[in-house]
């Protein structure tokens, strides 16, 4: 591959077709290492809103580091993959504490922050700062596989070989725009199934366009998503709904939610619903009303909800991981994205919050 003219065509490339997106405009490295953070595994479009509330909630990373880890529980509420926020608030404290608020620049510091892997090390020093460090995501390992026409599975075996090839091509100044270029390539044109070859400012250089192989590189992972049936329960008590804390380590975790759980082979829904409340809070219910049915989609499974509203025959125990809270400010408490669905249906017609407050909290699917 001609190094030169590979980096000068694929920048140029992007100078003129780089999407503008926030995180794009500026250099300050808190800001990127915040749009990185919420970019992977999720897509362009839907960080977009999530980014632009942090930062209006959180303008720099001493806000971060003295909010209460429900706020930046809540405020991440819909993005998933909640460990990453959790390492967010910790390694901004970790960041006012040690390093003036500032982010290092020595690679070998930054990875011992908490969340700070190859790739957040790679984006945040290249982009923020113009090092000439790699960074590999999905997009970049499809492009250069392709580019040298390696077979396989696009995994984290390839890295060692993609590093290679990336400390050759990668040019000496201006890596934010080589390095955001190459990602866009995977994005934009360079795309998983169909990718636009005709388009492609690099594909002279692509062995697997040349070959005609594109579109078995990389190999196609089969996954398997498992569908998972849960019956729900809203216990009421005249205006409140009892919600319950999740445990602080594994799915979820101290995310807020309603009771109930797995509806078990030949169940009913109803009937799974009083064995999980009882089980759970100790208690029979009563007045079992059909609420809704939502299903919502993570990573390794679907879960197909089934939502009842109810009354309970004496009082669940109550702690601070069990609350019974008024429908006005149930919108308020950190939960998983299908529990959020929940939380609209029962306030959408009991509640008018200001477009300001609404902004802020706002519960996305």
């Amino acid at each position: 591959m001609k190094v030169l003219n590979f980096s000068r065509s694929l920048i140029t490339w992007y100078s003129k077709n780089a999407r503008d997106l926030p995180w794009r405009r500026t250099d300050d490295p808190y800001k990127i290492w915040i749009s990185e953070i919420m970019l992977q595994q999720t897509t362009v479009a839907a960080v977009i809103p999530y980014y632009e509330k942090w930062l209006k909630i959180f303008p720099a990373v001493e806000d971060v580091a003295k909010a209460a880890s429900q706020k930046i529980l809540k405020t991440w509420q819909g993005l998933g993959y909640y460990s990453r926020a959790r390492n967010i608030h910790t390694s901004s404290q970790i960041l006012v504490k040690d390093f003036q608020s500032r982010i290092p620049q020595d690679p070998d510091v930054l990875r011992k922050l908490p969340g700070f892997g190859p790739y957040t090390v790679g984006a945040v020093l290249s982009i923020a700062y113009d090092r000439r460090v790699p960074i590999i995501d999905a997009n970049v390992r499809r492009v250069i596989m392709r580019l040298n026409g390696w077979q396989g599975a696009a995994d984290t075996k390839q890295d060692k070989k993609i590093y290679e090839c990336l400390d050759e091509v990668m040019p000496r100044k201006n890596l934010r725009s080589f390095n955001q270029a190459l990602m866009e390539l995977g994005a934009l044109i360079c795309r998983s199934q169909s990718p636009f070859c005709t388009a492609c400012p690099v594909n002279s250089f692509c062995e697997a366009y040349k070959k005609g192989i594109q579109e078995i590189i990389p190999t196609p992972k089969v996954s398997v998503v498992k569908d998972v049936h849960v019956a729900v329960g809203v216990l009421k008590k005249r205006d409140k709904v009892y919600i319950q804390r999740r445990p602080s380590k594994g799915l979820f975790a101290d995310l807020w939610e309603f009771p109930g759980g797995k509806i078990e082979s030949g169940e009913t829904p109803q009937r799974a619903l009083h064995r999980e409340i009882k089980e759970e809070t100790g208690v029979e219910i009563f007045n079992v009303e059909f609420l809704m049915k939502t299903t919502h989609h993570y990573t390794q499974f679907c879960a197909k909800l089934d939502v009842y509203t109810c009354e309970s025959e004496g009082d669940p125990q109550t702690s601070g991981r069990q609350k019974w809270v008024s429908l006005k400010s149930l919108w308020q408490y950190p939960m998983p994205s299908g529990s959020a669905k929940i939380v609209e249906r029962l306030t959408r017609s009991v509640i008018s919050v200001s477009p300001k407050a609404a902004e802020k909290f706002r519960l996305r699917p």
